[in-house]
């Protein structure tokens, strides 16, 4: 992405050389091989500024939920409450969906997160002057990580060596074959995952700023539109991909 402007990076505009500086610290960018500079910290200020904003969102709808007496009775109009039962449940059903009830309800808080940051976090690329934290490789990737650590740990908490021997493939002899591909196939996951957010929101992000450059009117509506599009399905692919990942590395051997 070519370098641009929003509030976050005129804040850390303040504090350009204090941040330049550290900066150097950080070596060259992992593709590009391009000095780092201040604006490398514009993503994961943007999450970290993202992440209060979630939390303060959950503590409020989580107040309405306190008394059950009220909390069983739905909102007549939209409200933040509302939206939030509405796309969790969604989200939660997805879960259901892909395991089974008892995990689902065991795992949601990673989906849920999941979810919530991804769909926020692309939310913004629809707001002229917010800064999109998914543009960056190193949220997308990360967030990833994230995800293969924890599926990783689950799945060997789940079936201790099973985990490592149902790579190996149903029978002994073709443990050589099957198990680098699944291995392979396993590592390439995380990287795959962000990739594909980045890009998707990367490239959406800059049609709408080149066709904002247009006309600024109704030109970039239709790729506004998109844009919705956009958003809502990568949002739903990277949390199906988590569960179906939950779901494999969880899954007990005798059910393979």
């Amino acid at each position: 992405m070519p370098e641009h402007w929003n509030f976050i990076t005129l804040i850390l505009a303040h504090s350009r050389e204090t941040l330049n500086q550290n900066a150097t610290a950080l070596g060259e960018t992992f593709i590009g091989h391009h000095p780092a500079t201040w604006h490398n910290f514009e993503p994961i200020t943007t999450s970290i500024v993202l992440a209060f904003v979630l939390l303060a969102v959950a503590g409020y709808v989580r107040s309405r939920l306190a008394d059950v007496g009220t909390a069983v009775v739905p909102d007549e109009s939209l409200t933040l409450r509302t939206f939030a039962e509405v796309f969790l449940d969604y989200f939660y059903n997805l879960a259901k969906d892909v395991m089974d009830a008892e995990r689902a309800k065991k795992y949601f808080p990673l989906i849920a997160t999941s979810a919530c940051f991804v769909f926020f976090a692309n939310v913004l690329a629809l707001l002229p002057g917010f800064p999109i934290a998914t543009t960056s490789l190193s949220i997308t990737l990360g967030s990833a990580l994230v995800v293969f650590v924890v599926f990783n740990f689950w799945g060997f908490k789940e079936n201790g060596f099973g985990y490592v021997k149902h790579l190996a493939g149903p029978v002994w002899y073709l443990a050589p074959l099957v198990f680098p591909i699944e291995l392979i196939s396993l590592c390439v996951r995380p990287i795959t995952l962000g990739l594909r957010l980045m890009l998707n929101m990367a490239v959406d992000h800059l049609l709408l700023a080149i066709f904002m450059g247009f006309l600024t009117v109704l030109l970039p509506v239709p790729v506004m539109i998109l844009g919705c599009l956009v958003v809502l399905i990568q949002t739903l692919v990277f949390t199906l991909l988590t569960c179906i990942y939950i779901g494999l590395a969880t899954e007990h051997e005798e059910h393979h």
